[in-house]
């Protein structure tokens, strides 16, 4: 079960000559500065490099758990997602499929595994709104229901958690993981939605931080605090599994307490970021929500900056 218990996705300040903030996916202090300051330039030194190990390619199926009460208008956010992952190029842009193709290029393309190119593709969802393991969750349960789920090699399976669902370290020292069964080679990612439980940490920058700078949080962009916040956390997870899914591909720093794609650029959403701000994103004229990619189903989405070691920097979208 321990080779299955994911990374943590979490926080700490780093404190470097230049005073950089970073996000980490393994100290244990951090969702209190979960979006709170963070960085705009990968540390010197040691750099995010591939390490030989499997990426997630080919054709990827996705299957998600919903564990919990979802409305349909949470889920269609979260699916309309996945489906603008490797749809046709939208007419709108920025885009989903923009993002996507960043990551693509930048790192599955240059793999030594990976062959051809990467499409994600839903396969199945499942909903467990009788909370079958109860509604406080150990990460082992959270390893649980991904197998539940009955992936094969070289799927990947999202586990949501409803807003009521307490999961281990929620929002103090986490707000989302991805792990592995390097066995059965598939991998998963978990989310959950904070809406309730820890806004300030978790759903940032649509609600206020806990700690730091307190501007005016961003509008959500499709109206909804937790599930907005929730895919922020989800899309750097999805990154991270697909990169780096047995930790031994894409990363930079300690395998159990690496950086990687999205995790490198925390905070960072558009051009101009710097600590406690997201960056120059756009503002939709009816809603007053904030965004930087269009997706299906006329959903719009905040989605963290992407690591190039090309540039060096953080790839954003706008």
């Amino acid at each position: 079960m321990a080779s299955r218990r994911g990374f943590i996705y979490s926080r700490t300040l780093q404190m470097a000559a230049a005073a950089l903030i970073v996000l980490s996916m393994a100290r244990p202090s951090l969702c209190q500065q979960r979006r709170e300051l963070e960085l705009a330039e990968m540390p010197t030194g040691d750099q995010l490099t591939y390490h030989g190990g499997a990426v997630l390619s080919g054709d990827i199926p996705v299957s998600i758990v919903w564990y919990g009460s979802f409305s349909p208008g949470k889920k269609a956010i979260v699916v309309d997602f996945i489906e603008s992952l490797t749809s046709k190029p939208a007419s709108a842009t920025p885009s989903v499929a923009q993002w996507w193709a960043t990551i693509r290029k930048v790192y599955l393309s240059n793999a030594a595994a990976a062959g051809g190119d990467t499409r994600v593709l839903l396969a199945s969802q499942a909903a467990d709104e009788q909370y079958s393991l109860g509604k406080s969750l150990t990460l082992d349960q959270v390893s649980q229901l991904a197998a539940g789920a009955a992936p094969g090699k070289g799927a990947l399976v999202l586990v949501l958690t409803a807003a009521d669902v307490v999961v281990e370290g929620f929002g103090s020292v986490r707000c989302g993981l991805h792990g592995a069964d390097a066995g059965a080679g598939y991998a998963y990612a978990w989310a959950g939605d904070a809406e309730r439980q820890c806004p300030g940490q978790c759903a940032w920058p649509f609600a206020r931080p806990a700690y730091g700078p307190q501007d005016k949080p961003l509008v959500a962009p499709n109206g909804d605090v937790g599930a907005d916040g929730m895919m922020v956390t989800l899309a750097s997870m999805v990154a991270g599994a697909v990169t780096n899914p047995f930790r031994d591909a894409y990363y930079q720093g300690e395998k159990d307490a690496a950086l990687e794609a999205c995790t490198a650029c925390a905070g960072v959403y558009g051009s101009g970021s710097y600590p406690g701000y997201a960056g120059d994103v756009l503002v939709d004229k009816a809603t007053g929500g904030s965004y930087n990619a269009v997706g299906a189903g006329g959903h719009k989405y905040l989605l963290p900056a992407v690591y190039d070691a090309a540039k060096p920097g953080c790839s954003t979208l706008v």
